[in-house]
């Protein structure tokens, strides 16, 4: 049983606690940071103190306090309990520097990822990372196909928002010339709390979602 610890901020945090509760081999604990912060925090040691040490019993701990002052004081914790990995949730920009960052990882052992959407998240050769996205993180799809319409659609492995089983859901009769942008459709309509408006975020999630898709239609054509 791999043991999952999530650290939340407002909305952010909640839907991977429930995708994980939906999928075997995963035990989570959550604790959370306040929801409302300012832009700039001088001295973030009382909401660190705030944050339930019971989190950091945890192979691979995520965190979603989407903030630069607070996210490294996270870490940091997370190291000192000896937490194996961390995900980072969010744009680079509110995970704290780089730097920061790597000191950390290099001072704990600790593998660090940031990711601005988690549906991108792909194995990468460390062993808390590889054995969490053997089912959850990059979409994947096994597809069965009759008379040109999308069958039964099986989720290999899926987002962390647990937008990829709503896709799949939906696809059933669905014309395959279709299916991969639908998927694309259906996973903006969540809806996907990624950012808007720019080429990353959204849009992202949404391509990554067609393109499993895509690939999953051809590898049913195969067989």
């Amino acid at each position: 049983m791999m043991r999952i610890g999530i650290i939340s901020r407002g909305n952010y945090g909640g839907r991977l606690a429930r995708t994980l509760a939906q999928v075997k081999g995963f035990e989570t604990s959550s604790a959370s940071a306040p929801d409302d912060l300012p832009d700039f925090i001088e001295d973030p040691s009382a909401i660190l103190d705030g944050i339930d040490e019971r989190v950091f019993k945890c192979d691979l701990l995520f965190i979603y306090t989407l903030h630069p002052d607070i996210t490294p004081g996270v870490l940091r914790l997370a190291g000192i309990h000896g937490v194996k990995a961390a995900i980072v949730a969010g744009s680079p920009a509110l995970a704290g520097s780089q730097r920061e960052i790597s000191d950390i990882a290099e001072k704990y052992g600790m593998h660090i990822e940031v990711h601005e959407i988690c549906c991108g998240m792909e194995e990468c050769g460390n062993e808390v990372i590889d054995e969490f996205t053997s089912k959850i993180g990059s979409p994947r799809f096994e597809i069965t196909i009759k008379g040109g319409v999308i069958g039964k659609v099986r989720v290999v492995r899926g987002a962390p928002c647990g937008s990829t089983w709503h896709a799949a859901v939906c696809l059933a009769g669905t014309r395959v010339a279709d299916a991969p942008a639908k998927a694309g459709l259906l996973v903006q309509q969540y809806p996907c709390r990624a950012a808007r408006g720019t080429s990353g975020g959204i849009h992202r999630a949404a391509k990554l979602h067609s393109l499993a898709v895509d690939r999953a239609v051809r590898a049913a054509g195969t067989k």
